[in-house]
Order: structure tokens, then sequence, then C-alpha cells
């Protein structure tokens, strides 16, 4: 071997996974199958429940974490130093003024930099605007370590597109984009993943374009969610089910199958914020992108605007009333609670006067009460609600049928049915 590829990391070096959340522990658990992994987390509960043989995302099984025979959890950072290949997956959230907090993206680059090795390689894989990994990252790795970027130490990134709560499109199946800091390493990357990813890999042009490629996804996605959302504000104005027209609608091919509703998460609610930020500071306003993000964060409040209509409707008195909420996590079948929408209209509700109960059975208690201050209700009453409001679709709430969910509401209440979960005759209001 000469020149560059003499000093990348050899095939069997270890990997250090830098947090172990929905994105880093499936990855870490796969790549733990084949190889030395080193999974870092600072959240020292987390790292006691994994190394119980439990995932509190509910993203890995007992088995599959005992199948990754070669991986170890760590909170010491100087047990870093082990590795040759660092992949950092941990948030890129937006702060409360919309604009992209890149804290843990830099704490994580911080403690890589004072690990770092000549020959070593950082991969990314949480979602930026395109420039943050050579912009933002690199030079706090450098910094700390000492070393010069493409020079003594490189970096990749391949953007993370894992489903939560998704059982058939998991890791593998997903096909993975990848980028390198030169050809070189860009090879060295997409040889890594393709080891582990049976759906195949792409290797992107630059790290700039994989970057750009994945923060266009959810924005696509968070686009496409918002014209439907409009068309079925209109629809509701006009006494039109929004669900029949766009089931019509999708008879023909090539027609879209997006549904109206809340959208949160840590990606599509998230991720244009992102492109927008560096648009802005390019000089340049969006237009059409943060339109629809502007659509899409009002839902909650016109979620229990309509609420409140039509408990008007059924003479209702409204202040003082009791509204029980089934969900709170952001998407089905899933714990994560990270930016719920929902929460939105717990609190527009509020704004009335109503007494709201939430209930979902997914979701970590003293999470919802550190996040968002949520009490929620360990079982539901019969016959105590004005108002229900099914707003994630569990399949514990389907399971319950139309009887099952009107049960909780008292005589005359009103049941909106945000994801159709029930019948279309079942429910008074749906969105």
């Amino acid at each position: 071997m000469t020149g560059l590829s003499a000093i990348l990391p050899r095939e069997d070096a270890t990997i250090a996974v830098i947090g172990l959340g929905y994105v880093g522990l499936p990855l870490a658990v796969e790549f733990g199958k084949l190889r030395p992994v080193i999974g870092f987390d600072i959240d020292p509960g987390r790292l006691a429940s994994l190394v119980a043989g439990k995932d509190n995302t509910r993203e890995i099984s007992y088995e599959e974490l005992a199948q990754a025979r070669h991986l170890r959890f760590t909170s010491d950072p100087t047990d870093l130093t082990a590795a040759s290949i660092y992949i950092v997956t941990v948030p890129t959230p937006i702060d409360a003024h919309k604009r992209p907090d890149l804290t843990p993206l830099l704490n994580a680059s911080k403690t890589i930099g004072r690990a770092l090795k000549r020959g070593d390689i950082v991969i990314y894989e949480s979602t930026v605007y395109p420039g943050a990994t050579e912009e933002d990252c690199v030079p706090v790795l450098e910094l700390n370590s000492g070393l010069r970027f493409n020079e003594d130490f490189f970096c990749g990134y391949s953007p993370e597109r894992i489903n939560p709560g998704d059982k058939t499109h998991q890791l593998t199946a997903i096909r993975k984009v990848t980028a390198g800091s030169t050809p070189e390493v860009a090879a060295t990357v997409d040889a890594l993943y393709a080891s582990i990813i049976a759906a195949g890999t792409y290797k992107a042009e630059s790290i700039r374009v994989a970057e750009a490629a994945k923060v266009i996804e959810n924005t696509q996605r968070d686009l496409n969610i918002a014209l439907v959302n409009e068309l079925a504000i209109i629809f509701n104005r006009m006494g039109i089910d929004t669900e029949a027209v766009l089931t019509a609608a999708g008879t023909k091919w090539n027609f879209l199958p997006f549904r109206p509703g809340l959208v949160g998460g840590h990606c599509i609610g998230v991720d244009p914020y992102y492109l927008t930020h560096k648009a802005e500071a390019l000089g340049y306003q969006s237009q059409v992108i943060l339109a629809g993000r502007r659509i899409n964060d009002g839902m909650g409040t016109y979620v229990a605007g309509q609420m409140v209509k039509a408990m008007l409707r059924r003479r209702i008195q409204v202040n003082g009333s009791r509204v029980l909420i089934l969900g709170l996590t952001f998407k089905e079948n899933c714990p994560d609670l990270r930016n719920t929408k929902v929460v939105d209209v717990v609190a527009e509700l509020k704004e009335y006067g109503i007494l709201v109960d939430v209930y979902d059975p997914w979701a970590d208690p003293d999470e919802a009460r550190a996040e968002y201050g949520l009490d929620l209700v360990p079982e539901v009453p019969a016959g105590a609600y004005d108002g229900v409001i099914i707003a994630v679709g569990h399949r514990v709430f389907a399971e319950l049928g139309v009887g099952g969910i009107r049960a909780f509401g008292r005589e005359g209440h009103v049941l909106y049915d945000l994801k159709h979960v029930l019948p279309t005759y079942a429910a008074d209001l749906r969105l």
C-alpha cells in the first residue's frame, strides 16, 4: 500500500458510534455483528438499559442486541481512542426560534477530536444543511485534535434514513447514500456501509451533495403533506370529505398518496428549517418551503379550533369541559415523542379553558412530563369526556373499535378522528 491508502483504517478497524438513539443503535448493532464496535452515549440511563439488553425505543430486540457480539457500550470519552472510524448519529434539532441547533453535533465533534489519530475517518449521519460537515464540524475536529483535515484525518457523510416504528423498512433494507472528503475516502466509506446494507449503497459526488440530498428528502415530504393539509382545510369549508377525495384521485397511477395530519418528529418538521437557514445565510428568502412549514406548523391550532366549533354546535359548554386525546407520540406504533405536534393541540384546547387528558400506552410518562410538562393518564375512565380526539393511529386504538372509543365519551360527545382509525361513519369530525 502506498500514499493515502496506506494510512486509512484497515477493513477490521474498530468503529465508534457516537449517540445510541433511533439512528445510532441499529447501526452499532449491525456493525457489531461483524467487527469491534464502541457504542458511546452520554446518557447513563440509556447505557444501563442497553447493557441489560433492553432498548427503550423498541427498535432493537433483546435477541438482536445479543447477536452484536463485538459491540460494547461506554460513556467514557477516553475509550474512543481505540477506534479508527467514528460515526456521529446525534440529534440535530431546531431551537425555539426555528433555527438549527448544532450544539449536540459540535459537542460530539469536540469529543471525537480529542481522540483522533492520524489516518482516522469521521463519518456524520446527522441531518444538516449543505456544507455543515466541512464548514462547522471539521474546524472543531482540527482544533481539538491538532491534526489537519484531508492530510491527517478525513471525513465522510452518510445520511440516516431510519424510519422509527417501521419493521419493514429497517436499516439494512434501505439503500444508503455515502460520500467522502477525498475519492479514496469516499470508496472506503462506501465499502464500509456496503458490508451491512443489503439494499446497496449510492456513492454521491461529494459530502455537500449527500448533505443536500438528505435535507431535501424530508423537505419534499413536508411540502406534499402541507398541500394535502391545505386541501383538507379547503374541502372542510366545502363540506367535502377529504379522504373520499384523495381516494378517488388515487385511482390515477401517478397520484401521490399523501394524507393530511400533524407533522412532527425529528425529521420532516425540522429538516426544512436547516435548508432555509442556509439559503437565508446566502441571501435567499425561501418562498415555497416556508409556506409549507407555516401550514404544517399551524395544524395543531386548526384541529383544536375545529373541535371547539363542533362542541359549540352540540351546545356543549366549552370552558370547563373535558377532552381526551388518544396518542402523544409523533407517529403510530412508536414511542418517539420528539417534536410531537399533539402538544400544540393540547395547548390550544387549554386556551379555551378545556381540561385535557392525554392517554398513550406507547409513550414514556416520565419523558412526556420532562419534555412537555404533561402527565399522561394511566387509564381512561368511561363516560367522562365531552370530546375525544384520536391524534395518533396506534394499532391499540384501532383494536378498541368504535364502541370502545365511544365509551370514553359522555352522551352527545364529539369524536374527532384525525388519523382515520375508525370507519368513515363512526366519527363526527375527520381531517
